[in-house]
Formats: C-alpha cells, sequence, structure tokens
C-alpha cells in the first residue's frame, strides 16, 4: 500500500515518514506525538505528519483504521513498511524507521 501526499495532506520526508491518525480526547495520541516527533528529528529527512481522524475518515476507512493512536512507517516512496495500534515505543520506531530508510 502506498500514500502520497494527497492523502496526507502535507509532503513526504525525503527519506520517510511517519504517520499518525489522532483523536482530540485521545491522552496516548499526545504522548504518540512526542515520540514520532523526538524520533523525526533525530534523523535528518524524516517528517512526522499528524492527521485528524475524525476528519478524515474517507481515508481511515480506506486504510482500516480501528483506533487511535495508529500510526505507520512510510519510505521515501510512500510505501507502509510498518504500522502500530497503540502508543509505540521510542525503540520500536527508530527500528522501523531504519527499514525504511534502507529498503
Amino acid at each position: 500500500m502506498e500514500l502520497d501526499s494527497s492523502d496526507l495532506g502535507a509532503a513526504l520526508g525525503k527519506r520517510a515518514t511517519l504517520v499518525q491518525f489522532s483523536t482530540a480526547f485521545c491522552a496516548p495520541c499526545r504522548a504518540t506525538r512526542r515520540t514520532l516527533e523526538e524520533v523525526a528529528a533525530m534523523v535528518e529527512g524524516v517528517a512526522h505528519i499528524e492527521i485528524d481522524a475524525e476528519a478524515r475518515l474517507d481515508l481511515v476507512r480506506r486504510l482500516n483504521i480501528l483506533r487511535t493512536p495508529t500510526s505507520f512507517v512510510l519510505d521515501q516512496a510512500g510505501r507502509v513498511v510498518r504500522r502500530a495500534s497503540g502508543q509505540p515505543r521510542k525503540a520500536d520506531v527508530i527500528a522501523a524507521l531504519g527499514e525504511a530508510i534502507v529498503s
């Protein structure tokens, strides 16, 4: 599966993109945002895009997102390398990012 800037409403990162689907009252979403922002800041060319799931129900349905937060790691072409629901651990995000940049 591939996502592009028209799907995400923002430009893909030059090397990889961390995409997060959130909702307004989701406490784990705030923690996930911090984790993904930190990881994106650590690696040049990596973008973090947060999407309001309630505002993008079309995309939520297309991607079969059942809960928030749900995060995707995309390679530079927008291909989904990894997907996870719930609050991710920083080490897991870094490992998935390594996969996306290598592929």
